[in-house]
C-alpha cells in the first residue's frame, strides 16, 4: 500500500514537472510583434515567440562579459539608466548587473546563478556564440526569458537583439573601396577575439575587399574597442609600416586618429564607429583628408533587450530575432550639436537612442550613472 501511494505520488510529481516544463516554453505564433515598430524581425523567417505571461514586478539581471572599454561602460549606464526610468521602473522588484570579464565560464556561471536563485529574465552580451548551450537550455527549461544582445547568441531558443554587424562591416569596405580607386594598404583595427561581433564586421570588410577585384593589404591589430589600447597598437603598426592609404576601425576610433596626428602621419579615408571624439575629429580634419564613414550600434541596444525581456515576461508577442537600425553620419554630412557634441565627453558614443522604441537618452542620463556591479 505504502509502495503503491510512493509511486503515484511520484508520477504525479513527474507529471507536474513535465508539465510546467512545457508550460514554461514559450510558443512559437504568427507574427506581427507587440510594439512592431520597436521589434522588427530579422527577416521574414524570422519566428515569433509567446511566452506565458507572469505577473510582475520582475527580476531580471544583465550579465555582461566585458567592461573595460567605453561602449560597454556606457552600456552598463544605459540599463541603470533605462531601468531608474519611472515607467520602467515600477515592473521591476530587482535590476541586477554583473560584469565577469573575458572569462567566458565565469559569464555562463553568474547566467546559471541567476537562473538559480529565480530570476524571471537574463540579458546577455554574450562573450562566445556557440560556448552557451546548456545554460540556454537551462534557462529554457525554467521558464527564464533569455535575451542575448550586441554579441548574440548562436541559437533559435534564445531572443537575439542586434543591428546587422556585418553590414556594417560591409559599410565600412564600401566607404573605403568608394574613396581607394586602386585598393591598397588597409589598418584593420579590430575588436575582442572571438566574440561574434568582431568576426561579423570583420567578415563584411573582407567580403566587400574580396569582390572588388582591387589589390588590397590589410594589416590587423585586436584593440578591444578601446581608444589607449587602439592609440598604442596603430603607433606600433604606424611604426613598423610606415604608411597605409585607408583605415577602419570598429572601437578606439578616436585613439586610432590621435596615433596618426602624434605620427604626423597623412589623413587617409576612414570607416569607424560613433565616438564623439572620433566624430569630433572627423569634422575637425576633412578638409585635410579624414574622410570619414562613422556608423554602428549604440549601447542603448541594452534597453531594447530590456525593453523586449519585459514585453516576452508580459505574454505580448516578439521575434525570436530583432534588427535594429544603425546610427550612420559620414563625411562631408556632420553637423555639430546632432552628430557630434563638442562640449560632450571624447568617449561618449553619438546615436544612443531608438526613437522606434521610445528609448532616448541624454548624456548627462547616462553619465550620472556607474559601471560598477549591483
Amino acid at each position: 500500500m505504502f509502495r503503491s501511494v510512493l509511486g503515484g505520488a511520484l508520477a504525479a510529481t513527474a507529471f507536474l514537472l513535465m508539465h510546467s516544463t512545457a508550460m514554461a516554453e514559450p510558443e512559437v505564433v504568427a507574427g506581427p510583434a507587440a510594439d512592431p515598430g520597436c521589434f522588427a524581425p530579422w527577416s521574414a523567417e524570422t519566428k515569433f515567440f509567446k511566452f506565458p505571461k507572469k505577473e510582475g514586478p520582475y527580476r531580471i539581471a544583465l550579465a555582461n562579459g566585458y567592461i573595460a572599454n567605453t561602449w560597454r561602460i556606457q552600456m552598463i549606464q544605459t540599463a541603470k539608466a533605462y531601468a531608474a526610468q519611472p515607467d520602467v521602473a515600477a515592473k521591476l522588484k530587482e535590476f541586477k548587473v554583473v560584469s565577469t570579464g573575458e572569462d567566458v565560464p565565469a559569464q555562463i556561471s553568474a547566467i546559471n546563478n541567476f537562473i538559480d536563485s529565480g530570476y524571471d529574465a537574463v540579458v546577455v552580451n554574450a562573450q562566445n556564440p556557440t560556448a552557451f548551450a546548456p545554460v540556454i537550455k537551462r534557462a529554457k527549461q525554467a521558464g527564464v526569458v533569455l535575451v542575448a544582445f550586441d554579441n548574440i547568441l548562436d541559437t533559435e531558443d534564445a531572443i537575439n537583439i542586434n543591428v546587422d554587424q556585418k553590414g556594417l562591416g560591409e559599410l565600412w569596405g564600401k566607404w573605403l573601396d568608394s574613396h581607394l580607386p586602386n585598393g591598397g594598404k588597409v589598418l584593420e583595427v579590430r575588436g575582442v577575439a572571438g566574440t561574434s561581433v568582431d568576426t561579423d564586421r570583420h567578415n563584411g570588410i573582407h567580403e566587400v575587399f574580396d569582390a572588388s577585384g582591387k589589390k588590397w593589404e590589410v594589416v590587423e591589430v585586436y584593440c578591444k574597442w578601446d581608444d589607449p589600447t587602439a592609440q598604442k597598437a596603430t603607433a606600433d603598426a604606424l611604426a613598423v609600416h610606415k604608411q597605409f592609404d585607408g583605415i577602419t576601425a570598429q572601437g578606439g576610433d578616436t585613439g586610432v586618429v590621435q596615433a596618426m596626428i602624434d605620427a604626423k602621419h597623412p589623413f587617409v579615408p576612414f570607416g569607424g564607429e560613433t565616438e564623439n571624439g572620433f566624430r569630433k575629429f572627423c569634422a575637425k580634419y576633412a578638409s585635410e583628408g579624414l574622410k570619414c564613414s562613422s556608423a554602428g550600434s549604440g549601447p542603448a541596444q541594452v534597453a531594447v533587450a530590456i525593453k523586449t525581456a519585459i514585453t516576452a515576461l508580459e505574454g505580448e508577442v516578439v521575434p525570436q530575432s530583432v534588427k535594429l537600425p544603425l546610427a550612420i553620419a559620414e563625411d562631408p554630412n556632420f553637423k555639430e550639436g546632432e552628430d557630434y557634441y563638442p562640449a560632450e565627453s571624447d568617449n561618449f558614443f553619438v546615436g544612443n537612442s531608438f526613437p522606434t522604441c521610445g528609448i532616448n537618452f541624454t548624456a548627462q542620463e547616462i553619465m550620472g550613472q556607474t559601471k560598477e556591479n549591483q
